[in-house]
C-alpha cells in the first residue's frame, strides 16, 4: 500500500468504500454508510496506506451529525429523564462501574499501565478521552487504539442488533437524497459552523456534536428554525467519519498492542456485555424497547450510536440524552478512576 501514490489510495478508498457500503444497503444493514468506510479504513490503515482525513473535517461532520440529532430533541425529552431519575442515576452508576471493573482487569491481567488502561477502557467519547489521557500520564496511541477499536466492535454489534430487531425496515428505501432545499439549509449550515467553532475553541468534550445539537435543537423546537439536513451530506458525514475511525488503526500501533490484544478484546466484550445486561435491566423498568435501550447503553462513541440511531426506528432523543449524561460523568471521575488504577491495580 505504501507504493501507491496518494491519489491512488484515495481513490482506491473512495471506490471500495462505495461498493462495500453499497452492498451492506442492499441486505439493510443499519448504518451502512457508516460501517462501509470504517471497515475499509482499517483494511488500508493494517495495510500501511498513508491518508488521513483532516481533523477540521472530522470536527464538521461531527456539527452535522449535530444538526440531524437537533431535528429529534425538545425540551419533552428532560420529562422521562426527571421523572426516573433513580433509575437513570442507577444506569449512569452501573456504567461507572462497568467501566471500573474492565479497566481494572486489564491491567490487572495484561502489562499495560494503570492510566493507559483507565482511559482506554472509558465509554465516552472516544476523541475526549484521547485528549485527555496525555495529561494523566497515559500511552496516547494505546489509548486511542482501545477507544476506537471498542467504537469497531460496538458499531459493528449494534448494527447487527438493529438489523435482527428489525429485519428488512431496518433500512428505509424511500430517503429523497435531494430534497429541495431552502433558507433552512443556509440556517443549518450556519449552526453546522457555529457549532464546530465554538465547540473547538471552548475545547468542549464532543463539543463540535453537542452545542451544534443544542442549538439546532432550540431553534428547531422553537419553530424559529426548520433545519435541512440532506440525507447526502449525512452520507457524507458518515463516510468521513468511517474512515476517520478506520484509517487509525495503522500497523505500527497496532504492532505496539499486539502483546494485549487479547486482553484488550476480552475487556471490550466483557463491557459490552455489561452494558447489554443493563439495557435489559432497562426495558424492565422503563417504556422503552430493547434495541432504544442498547443504544442508550451502548459503550460506543457518541457520533457512531447516533448515526446507527438515526438509521433505526428508535427513540433518538432518549438515546442521546443517556449517552450525553454519561459522556459527562466519564469526563467528571475519569482522573479519579486512572489514579485508582495506577494504584491498586498493578500486580
Amino acid at each position: 500500500m505504501e507504493r501507491l501514490s496518494l491519489r491512488y489510495q484515495w481513490a482506491l478508498l473512495l471506490i471500495t468504500s462505495l461498493l462495500l457500503g453499497s452492498v451492506l444497503q442492499v441486505f439493510h444493514v443499519p448504518a451502512a454508510l457508516l460501517l462501509g468506510p470504517m471497515i475499509v479504513g482499517v483494511v488500508m490503515g493494517l495495510s500501511g496506506a498513508q491518508i488521513r482525513i483532516s481533523k477540521r473535517l472530522f470536527v464538521l461532520c461531527q456539527a452535522v451529525l449535530g444538526c440531524m440529532i437537533a431535528q429529534s430533541l425538545s425540551p419533552s425529552i428532560l420529562q422521562p429523564l426527571l421523572a426516573d431519575w433513580p433509575i437513570v442515576l442507577s444506569v449512569l452508576l452501573l456504567t461507572l462501574a462497568a467501566s471500573g471493573l474492565s479497566g481494572y482487569l486489564l491491567v490487572r491481567f495484561s502489562d499495560l499501565p494503570g492510566p493507559t488502561g483507565a482511559w482506554g477502557s472509558s465509554p465516552g467519547g472516544a476523541s475526549a478521552m484521547v485528549a485527555m489521557a496525555g495529561d494523566f500520564g497515559a500511552d496516547t496511541r494505546l489509548v486511542a487504539f482501545m477507544q476506537y477499536l471498542r467504537v469497531l466492535f460496538v458499531a459493528a454489534a449494534a448494527a447487527i442488533v438493529a438489523r435482527i430487531s428489525l429485519g428488512d425496515s431496518a433500512q428505509s428505501s424511500g430517503l429523497e437524497w435531494f430534497p429541495h432545499l431552502g433558507w433552512g439549509f443556509a440556517a443549518t449550515l450556519a449552526v453546522i459552523v457555529l457549532g464546530a467553532v465554538l465547540g473547538q475553541k471552548f475545547r468542549i468534550p464532543s463539543g463540535a456534536l453537542l452545542l451544534p445539537a443544542l442549538i439546532g435543537a432550540t431553534l428547531h423546537s422553537s419553530g424559529t428554525v426548520t433545519l435541512q439536513v440532506p440525507e447526502w451530506l449525512l452520507a457524507l458525514a458518515y463516510a468521513l467519519i468511517g474512515w476517520t475511525v478506520g484509517l487509525r488503526f495503522t500497523r505500527p500501533v497496532f504492532l505496539l498492542a499486539l502483546r494485549t490484544l487479547p486482553q484488550m478484546v476480552a475487556s471490550i466484550i466483557g463491557l459490552m456485555l455489561l452494558c447489554g445486561a443493563m439495557a435489559w435491566m432497562l426495558t424492565r423498568v422503563l417504556h422503552v424497547d430493547m434495541l432504544t435501550a442498547y443504544l442508550a447503553t451502548s459503550p460506543g462513541g457518541l457520533d457512531t450510536v447516533a448515526i446507527i440511531a438515526a438509521g433505526s426506528r428508535v427513540d433518538l432523543a432518549f438515546v442521546m440524552a443517556m449517552q450525553t449524561l454519561r459522556l459527562f460523568s466519564i469526563l467528571l471521575t475519569g482522573p479519579a478512576m486512572a489514579r485508582f488504577l495506577s494504584r491498586y491495580a498493578r500486580r
